[in-house]
């Protein structure tokens, strides 16, 4: 009967052992045996080890990969670093490969020279190659309308599934399940990050790409402000713009500058203010705020006028009788005072 083989995996670590002995040979049986083991699977970086267990009247032991030998007993071949002798005694022949790479998939074979015949047992491992995106789209600037193509390459074994999402801001509607995404007459709304995946059975790869769309500005509808003679005034404007948008003010066709006649205008991101800290007569009227960047202008009208504060011309002060207190009336209300007062004489 035959001396059995077993092979074991362990985490992190594939090891064969091939049990051989002197084999009991029945007549007309080959003087020599050849053995092929099932495959072995292990991943790119981790160790593997192949142990060679033997058995009594063995002369001569070697591992051979594919057509190089490794070692032949104690004496090393290989001019690998990577590959060393753990254990070589009478019973065993263990020899250890580090930090696998792919070029170490393929055959493997012990040889076992005994006192009666030549043995191998062979075995094929198995490269497994995490995905690794190698090639990817860079950083994209483009103006609104523009056709943009979205590319991600990558490696691994087994070869990797690519797709592509749009991460930020979440939009399940924009995706695609190869290298390549297409997005046409790309709209300010498509800007954001998009993240291309890579994965196989052993990992995943993730990177992304930043997509940033210019458009011209739009400018917010100005709202009107009412100021009281000789208070402080604010006209605000907003703009939507990528690049951000310049400002300008103009009173009528003549533009307004910083510090001009007291005026201060302040611009932060999308918004520009500008302020009277003492509003005159001369101050109140139309005034433009123009949004201007490299691919457009927009522009809105604001009206500074006037709020009239109430006086003694405008109110009328009733004074009551008996309690000696008095009451202050609108115009509006004048007409009724007097005609009640007046049928009140009679």
């Amino acid at each position: 009967m035959k001396n059995p083989v077993y092979w074991v995996v362990l985490a992190g670590i594939s090891i064969a052992f091939i049990q051989q002995g002197l084999p009991v040979r029945s007549q007309g049986e080959s003087q020599s045996d050849n053995k092929q083991m099932d495959n072995i699977t292990i991943r790119q970086g981790e160790t593997l080890v192949l142990s060679c267990l033997q058995g009594d009247f063995v002369t001569h032991t070697a591992w051979l990969n594919r057509s190089s030998i490794l070692y032949a007993g104690e004496d090393k071949w290989s001019v690998d670093p990577r590959v060393s002798l753990v254990t070589l005694n009478q019973d065993e022949f263990t020899i250890k490969i580090d930090d696998v790479d792919l070029t170490d998939e393929g055959q493997y074979i012990c040889a076992v020279q005994t006192s009666s015949r030549p043995r191998t047992t062979s075995v094929h491992i198995i490269v497994q190659v995490p995905p690794k995106i190698v090639n990817l789209s860079k950083d994209l600037v483009v103006n609104e309308g523009s056709n943009v193509t979205l590319m991600c390459l990558a490696n691994g074994k087994p070869e990797p599934a690519i797709g592509w999402r749009m991460l930020s801001p979440s939009d399940d509607s924009l995706s695609s399940d190869n290298e390549v995404l297409e997005i046409p007459f790309i709209s300010r709304y498509r800007a954001g990050v998009y993240e291309c995946t890579a994965s196989n059975d052993i990992a995943v790869d993730t990177q992304t790409v930043e997509l940033t769309v210019n458009y011209p500005p739009s400018v917010s509808d100005g709202r009107d402000v009412g100021v009281t003679l000789g208070q402080r005034g604010v006209l605000q404007c907003e703009a939507d713009a990528v690049p951000e948008a310049d400002f300008e003010w103009y009173r009528d066709d003549r533009r307004i500058f910083n510090g001009f006649d007291g005026i201060e205008i302040e611009d932060a991101g999308a918004f520009s203010k500008l302020t009277f800290f003492n509003v005159s007569e001369a101050d109140y009227g139309n005034y433009t705020c123009v949004a201007i960047n490299k691919l457009g202008s927009a522009n809105t009208s604001i009206i500074l006028y006037e709020i009239i504060e109430p006086t003694s011309s405008t109110l009328l002060q009733v004074q009551d009788g008996n309690s000696g207190t008095s009451t202050v009336f609108t115009p509006s209300c004048l007409l009724l005072v007097v005609l009640l007062q007046f049928l009140l004489k009679f």
